[in-house]
């Protein structure tokens, strides 16, 4: 994919930027609240092509003896399992990555706090974990009075009723796993607390998307509302910004509702004017200032459009989200005059699966993905007895960029017989197809005997973000190690059988 974005010149001018609001002489410690991924941040990297997934936490890193890290994740998210599409693990697991991950870099954690704390048996669970394991954890209840009640908002009764939690460091970055986590109501609870204890303290947001000096309608926009369609988020132009400025800046709908309730709380804790005339002001992004191609940006984002409502249709298919959430997937698509079909991967995939349906009634529920190389070429790979369609589309992938013909095998049929024999005599499954997994395990035993198939195996690298389409929904551990090997997988929303369990 051709480049547009420079991630270098992200990091050096967005930390800068942050810096500026840290060492604010009037200020004694800045929260942070980091809106989107902190980490492994893949909807940037895909609408924005260049840009480092970690680059956020990178540039914390530049900081980190000044900085702590406060992890917040909303109860009803535990007791729903809310899941992270991109990895597919649910956000309390999330949040034990997230610690791992910033342990790896280095950064101080200093808790994770349960919002809007119910007493349930799965979040009280989660809680034990966390504490058996040494993280501190602090329990906040729903804010009373809030959003309109003001004065019951800044007291005992409201963000008093929270414990404070014990920080130490000038920058406290306030995270979770997503949307509707709780972290600008932890913010403000601390603000609150902090000025009781006679510090003066400040608060600013790090929200990649919307990119608020970008047109309204500009696709990295709208790509942003898709992803956050089940929020019902809507991008607006920033009214209190070009009141206050006369300059045009895009936000996002619950920003711009909250903002006269989040500037009346500021003034009551602190007492003073608030600093901010409008929710850009609170803004410390800078993504907008380093794209470097506006074309391939908005090409990039036009194609993460239609991977966002195909994966629209399969979560509707699963009941993981309303109709309301679907149609305004494909309404936004429709705004940029965008079709499914202009992602390449879709058309000879399903195009495939129609050919061999047409050609033998033994393959009515045949079942194909096909595979985007570097080079631009497709290659697909249909369903069989041996192995299911993501199997062998990957298989024909690591061929074509080995330079092998097809009709060399890679995988010994006595491993693959072996492992089918297991699957159904030993183990009782009812398929005896080999997923994805078990396919390169075969692979790298019969690398150690077949040269062609140490090459090949080489050669899976080089499929990380690379397109993938299947024709039909594809096992969760099909779908897991796709997304382990950096492909970027789309399925239509049509499931194999009409099991409900065994599917």
């Amino acid at each position: 994919m051709k480049t547009g974005f420079d991630a270098s010149k992200y990091i050096e001018e967005q930390s800068k930027y942050i810096l500026e609001r840290v060492n604010d002489k009037n200020s004694e410690r800045l929260y942070l609240e980091f809106g989107g991924k902190l980490v492994h941040d893949k909807h940037a990297m895909r609408v924005l092509p260049g840009f480092d997934e970690n680059a956020k936490i990178k540039l914390l890193q530049k900081m980190k003896e000044k900085a702590e890290i406060i992890i917040c994740i909303f109860a009803g998210d535990i007791t729903t399992s809310k899941t992270r599409q991109d990895f597919g693990i649910t956000y309390d697991l999330e949040v034990l990555r997230l610690i791992d991950t910033f342990r790896k870099y280095d950064l101080a954690i200093n808790s994770v706090v349960i919002t809007r704390y119910e007493d349930q048996p799965a979040v009280n669970m989660f809680i034990n974990k966390l504490n058996r394991r040494g993280i501190k954890t602090y329990r906040h209840l729903f804010t009373k009075g809030y959003p309109t009640d003001v004065d019951t908002i800044v007291s005992d009764e409201g963000y008093g009723a929270n414990p404070y939690i014990e920080v130490t460091k000038p920058l406290v970055v306030v995270t979770g796993p997503g949307g509707g986590s709780g972290k600008l109501a932890t913010c403000l609870s601390q603000l609150y607390h902090d000025y009781r204890r006679g510090m003066k303290v400040r608060y600013a947001k790090f929200e990649t998307f919307p990119i608020w000096n970008l047109p309204l309608k500009h696709p990295v926009n709208v790509a942003y509302e898709a992803a956050t369609a089940d929020l019902k988020d809507v991008n607006m132009i920033d009214s209190f910004h070009l009141e206050a400025y006369g300059q045009k800046a895009v936000n996002y709908n619950r920003d711009l509702e909250v903002f006269p309730v989040v500037k009346r709380i500021i003034e009551k804790i602190t007492g003073e004017e608030a600093d901010y005339k409008s929710p850009t002001d609170m803004g410390v992004n800078r993504v907008g200032f380093s794209i470097t191609d506006d074309d391939a940006v908005r090409r990039a984002s036009e194609q993460e459009l239609i991977r966002r409502y195909l994966i629209a249709q399969c979560d509707y298919k699963k009941g993981k989200i309303d109709e309301d959430s679907l149609l305004r997937s494909k309404l936004l698509m429709d705004d940029l005059n965008v079709k499914v079909e202009d992602r390449a991967v879709v058309k000879p995939a399903r195009d495939y699966a129609e050919h061999k349906r047409s050609e033998d009634k033994r393959y009515e529920n045949v079942v194909v993905m096909a595979i985007e190389l570097p080079d631009g070429s497709i290659v697909t790979g249909r369903s069989s007895r041996r192995m299911v369609a993501a199997a062998a589309a990957v298989l024909n992938a690591i061929k074509k960029l080995c330079g092998l013909s097809d009709d060399i095998y890679l995988l010994s049929p006595m491993v693959l017989e072996t492992i089918q024999r297991l699957k159904t005599d030993i183990l009782q499954n009812e398929k005896s197809s080999l997923n994805l997994e078990e396919i390169l395990s075969s692979l790298t035993i019969s690398a150690a005997t077949n040269p062609s198939a140490q090459i090949a195996v080489e050669k899976l690298l080089m499929l990380k973000g690379c397109k993938a389409h299947c024709t039909a929904i594809l096992s969760d551990r099909d779908e897991q190690t796709l997304r382990d090997l950096g492909l970027d997988v789309t399925s239509d929303p049509e499931y194999l059988t009409n099991n409900l369990y065994f599917n």
